[in-house]
């Protein structure tokens, strides 16, 4: 009686776990980290690499230097040219307050002459001419304010293009935008790198993501920002993943996911993310992402 007793309750247990079981549903994907190719803004000869594949960075950790000793030439000339010009506006400055100062010479005199005009003590004549040197004078302070203008625009195109250069410079010095691990390296020290063109690849891997696809039914059963549990071979601990997006659009079933809905040919993608802190899961791991 007892012994039927036991094998009672183990079928109860045993009925209940698969029960337990069948609520589960079972998705596969593969971890997914957030992958940065780091460009080259500044061409050149990289002339110093301190990373290779496999090497964990930081924010701010340099990881090439390019030749910037053709910059540096074009800097210093644009330099001495802002000297020159600067000595040319010293120039132009007295130039200024020498022609504003016969202009307002002219004037007055001329201002007094006219009076001198209207009580006939002294001729036509001599106004007109007078007249004439005011408008030569004007003529000359206005020359000198328009050169003003173009040596102040030159300047200005000057000043861009030192920054332009001093930008190049420091570009030249690559960095990493983020924290993660060199995936890949697409150029050697010594090898000359095009404008833009990206000399390593960085993998996140402190946040990783993975995306599954579930049919229509059940849709309304994973809601954003929920937790969900997922399991990798070879560790005996759970992770927690959360949703962290759904598509509001149905696809195919792309041919290499596999869902327990195998027949159903129209699925949702949903996004989990997943907290790596410690750096224990990899980029490319394939796992299970578990939905009740």
């Amino acid at each position: 009686m007892i012994k039927k007793l036991f094998v009672i309750f183990g079928l109860i247990f045993v009925l209940a776990g698969c029960s337990r079981k069948e609520k589960e549903n079972v998705y596969t994907g593969i971890l997914e980290g957030i992958s940065l190719q780091v460009p080259a803004l500044t061409g050149g000869k990289i002339i110093k690499l301190f990373v290779d594949t496999g090497h964990e960075v930081c924010p701010g950790d340099t990881l090439a230097i390019v030749d910037t000793t053709e910059l540096i030439l074009n800097r210093d000339e644009v330099k001495a040219n802002l000297k020159e010009l600067n000595a040319r506006f010293a120039v132009l400055q007295t130039n200024i307050r020498r022609a504003k100062s016969d202009r307002e010479y002219v004037r007055e005199k001329c201002q007094r002459l006219k009076e001198l005009v209207k009580s006939q003590a002294m001729p036509q004549q001599k106004l007109d001419d007078l007249s004439n040197q005011l408008q030569r004078a004007e003529s000359a302070y206005e020359g000198t304010k328009q050169n003003q203008q173009m040596l102040t625009a030159k300047k200005e195109q000057l000043m861009a293009k030192l920054k332009i250069i001093q930008k190049k410079i420091t570009d030249a010095f690559i960095t990493a935008p983020d924290s993660g691990i060199v995936f890949s390296k697409y150029f050697e020290e010594g090898e000359a790198v095009p404008p833009l063109s990206p000399i390593v690849e960085i993998v996140n891997i402190k946040k990783l993501n993975v995306k599954i696809y579930i049919s229509e039914k059940m849709l309304s059963r994973v809601k954003y920002g929920e937790n969900v549990r997922i399991r990798v071979d070879g560790f005996n601990q759970e992770f927690t993943g959360k949703v962290s997006w759904i598509s509001p659009k149905a696809e195919f079933t792309p041919k290499s996911i596999l869902t327990p809905e195998t027949r159903t040919s129209l699925v949702y993608a949903v996004k989990i993310s997943v907290k790596n802190p410690k750096g224990i899961l990899k980029d490319g791991m394939p796992v299970e992402v578990i939905l009740r």
